[in-house]
């Protein structure tokens, strides 16, 4: 019967199927020749020790013992060309695995996208990158794929209880990721890697019957007797069903503005803002793995901070060890920060947001623009370190420790943020409550890591979109918009979700529900 097990090894041991191999013999009293296989179920370093292990759940098979590598399968999708159809806005994860999910059910999902595909949004960001040219419908976050297509690919999720997070893993290995998501204990696909899997779900629904529309905006919901009816687009065509899953992303304010207008209930919603710091990423090795040098069996280290200042969390956001800092801006005007990693994290620096929770009392200064208060807010901190920038696509920065010291860095290295770089006193960018929490708030992380608070480290802004501004509010039951029948807000940007694992078990559930109210389970 096969053996399943915990144990601590070198990370030599844990890359070196040999050396596994002799190490689990050992420790279960068996000659290596007895053992067949031993699969990783589950991969996470301990770095607490000076000496650096590696935690392994392993499952042993011996060889008297049928083993067969599994191999994972999509689901018996049918076509649906001629089913009853479902409109998805919004190509991210949560409107690609919703898609996924109406097709399963045997409805025909209507996939509408302002941006372009996967490969063509790459012209776009050359374009932001090199030219400082903004698209406002073809960017860093809007395309095939959203926001996380082309920053970063990371799956780890806290949001276990929001639904299968193994399903959604298994449906990225089946679309061709590698099977290491299903093991590492924070799983990333990589900003290199992650396209053609996007464009691979694509294609299936596209062959099961569905369709995706590119170069596709909404610009009006149809709504009759508080139901909707269905869209129009920019085109002035009309696209007509009585169920929308409403899967915008985070930075889709001309929807926010849009229900606003239409007096369709939305709300301000709290999000965190802050700055992008990029560090040497042999300095993070250092510092985490407590070496000179992590050798060629470690990883790229990445870290995870928080820290209470002034009565507010400050922490790491998606932090992107081997990374770089990617140009976020969606519309001429302003400049945002985000970071990604290729899949090898194999880049010179290492980059995180760190960013401050606000409060919806931070927004009354726009309180005249009510649901709306806490993007305006965000939109002024973006224009305004584009205006002190130099309004282009160069962003302000500024040292770490001349920042906590108030003193404008005399010079700024080049850093992975290709537009270029500023120097600037980063306390004119935000309110003077959020500079001295930042400010405050590094010198804490400085004394939790030593040698994070540093000149070579380059602090870029803003890190403004970590979540969405506005929560579009649903019933809890039926998942629909609390005020409008057929309206289901889903994902980040209707308030629901944080990533991608969690964005795409949101728009499942989003799927599962029309499904249920069509008599579809």
């Amino acid at each position: 019967m096969p053996k399943e097990l915990l144990t601590q090894v070198s990370p030599e041991v844990a890359v070196n199927e040999q050396l596994l191999k002799d190490h689990i013999s050992r420790l279960i009293k068996v000659s290596s020749k007895d053992i067949q296989h031993i699969s990783i179920l589950k991969r996470s370093i301990d770095a607490r020790q000076k000496a650096i292990k590696i935690n392994l759940k392993v499952m042993v098979f011996f060889q008297d013992e049928e083993f067969t590598e599994h191999k994972f399968q999509l689901p018996d999708y049918k076509n649906v060309e001629h089913a009853q159809e479902v409109i998805v806005v919004g190509a991210g994860p949560a409107g690609l695995f919703a898609a996924l999910q109406l097709i399963e059910l045997g409805l025909k999902p209507i996939v509408i996208e302002r941006g372009k595909d996967v490969r063509g949004r790459r012209r776009d960001l050359k374009a932001i990158n090199v030219e400082h040219i903004v698209n406002e419908d073809s960017n860093y976050c809007f395309g095939e794929g959203g926001a996380g297509t082309y920053s970063d690919g990371k799956l780890y999720t806290r949001s276990k209880k929001r639904g299968d997070v193994t399903r959604i893993l298994e449906l990225f290995v089946a679309f061709g990721a590698s099977e290491d998501i299903l093991i590492e204990a924070h799983p990333h696909i990589g900003t290199n890697k992650l396209p053609q899997i996007i464009q691979d779900i694509r294609e299936k629904i596209v062959e099961m019957g569905g369709k995706v529309l590119f170069d596709t905006r909404l610009t009006d919901i149809l709504i009759k007797n508080n139901q909707v009816q269905g869209i129009v687009t920019q085109n002035g065509d009309t696209v007509l069903a009585s169920n929308i899953i409403l899967a915008t992303g985070h930075s889709a304010r001309d929807i926010f503005e849009l229900l606003d207008r239409k007096k369709v209930f939305i709300e301000a919603k709290p999000f965190a803002l802050g700055v992008r710091a990029e560090h040497p990423q042999s300095l993070i090795d250092s510092i985490q793995y407590s070496c000179d040098y992590r050798g060629e069996f470690l990883p790229p280290a990445p870290y995870s901070i928080v820290k209470q200042v002034g009565g507010r969390g400050m922490y790491s956001f998606c932090m992107c060890p081997g990374g770089v800092i990617a140009p976020c801006a969606t519309s001429p005007g302003e400049v945002v920060t985000n970071g990604w990693s290729p899949s090898k994290r194999d880049q010179a620096t290492a980059n995180s947001g760190i960013v401050i929770e606000l409060k919806l009392e931070d927004f009354k200064p726009y309180a005249k623009f009510g649901a709306l208060a806490g993007m305006e807010f965000q939109k002024s901190i973006e224009q305004k370190a584009w205006h002190l920038a130099g309004e282009t696509q160069k962003v302000p920065a500024q040292r770490m420790i001349d920042f906590t010291q108030n003193k404008v860095s005399s010079e700024i290295p080049k850093t992975s943020y290709v537009p270029g770089t500023t120097s600037v006193e980063m306390g004119q960018v935000f309110p003077g409550f959020l500079t001295q929490i930042l400010r405050e708030g590094f010198s804490e992380f400085g004394k939790s890591m030593k040698g994070y608070l540093t000149n070579e480290a380059i602090l870029h802004a803003p890190e403004s979109r970590t979540s969405s501004p506005v929560r579009i509010p649903r019933n809890e039951e039926t998942l629909e918009h609390v005020q409008i029948k057929g309206l289901y807000p889903c994902g980040e940007g209707a308030g629901y979700a944080g990533g991608i694992i969690s964005a795409a078990i949101d728009g499942e559930k989003c799927a599962l529900k029309i499904g249920e109210r069509l008599g579809k389970q």
